[in-house]
């Protein structure tokens, strides 16, 4: 186990040191003090372990592809940022474009997030992304969706499990919001479908894993009743090309 002090470390000084470390073999490292620092776990493969005290900055976790980062803290914009594989445990909030383009992976936020959470999320093959939000989401969450799962359990309270035009341009992978959406909210390229036997596996699976790293109860938070969101047309904009 190696241990950083970033208190006061300029960002590049910092990502070079973990990268020195890890060239090391040293795989599983704790960093305290961290305060606005970016891109800290970008593009870091399996195998690797990160243990971060303190707020990191833009674009945490982006490209990483396998690696597993913990954040004792919130984070701010761009995490996730076109994540291919691994694991993102956020012990806080998360701020706007978290998971922008992510492809892979699994993220998960105990409190809040921001704006266009999950924008243009996708998915190939066996990569299925998911986002699990303990708190709410703001505004045009999963917006261009086009693959992946997105989970929101508004288990902070407040009044809007979801800001406005959640799902505008949606045309892949599927919503699950915890308690009722008023249609208002919902972009024009999103429905709500009843789950079936495969979503309450899914969610359960998802949950169970929010739960534990969380101190919840999976049975209690799965209790309430779930809205499932899906592409209403899956080419919502094809009528718009021109074929030669």
């Amino acid at each position: 186990m190696i241990e950083i002090n970033a208190q006061g470390i300029y960002y590049k000084e910092l990502n070079q040191q973990i990268h020195n470390y890890i060239a090391e073999g040293k795989k599983d490292i704790i960093i305290k003090n961290v305060n606005g620092q970016r891109y800290i776990g970008d593009a870091l493969p399996q195998g690797v372990k990160l243990e971060l005290e303190g707020t990191p900055g833009n674009d945490l976790a982006a490209y990483m592809d396998g690696a597993e980062v913990i954040v004792k803290g919130n984070t701010q914009e761009g995490t996730a940022n076109t994540m291919s594989g691994g694991k993102l445990v956020i012990h806080g909030r998360s701020g706007d474009a978290t998971g922008y383009a992510m492809r892979g992976g699994k993220v998960f936020v105990k409190g809040d997030v921001g704006y266009r959470v999950g924008i243009h999320m996708k998915e190939y093959k066996d990569m299925i992304p998911a986002i699990v939000v303990g708190g709410n989401a703001g505004s045009f969450f999963g917006e261009y969706m086009a693959g992946g799962v997105l989970i929101v359990l508004g288990l902070d309270g407040g009044t809007e499990l979801v800001g406005d035009y959640c799902g505008t341009g949606m045309h892949g992978g599927v919503m699950y919001l915890r308690g009722k959406v008023p249609s208002y909210k919902l972009g024009k390229e999103v429905k709500s479908v009843e789950l079936n036997d495969e979503d309450t596996r899914q969610l359960t699976s998802y949950i169970t894993n929010f739960a534990d790293y969380f101190g919840y109860k999976a049975d209690e938070i799965l209790k309430a009743k779930f809205t499932k969101l899906i592409p209403y047309n899956t080419r919502p904009y094809g009528n718009l090309y021109t074929h030669y």
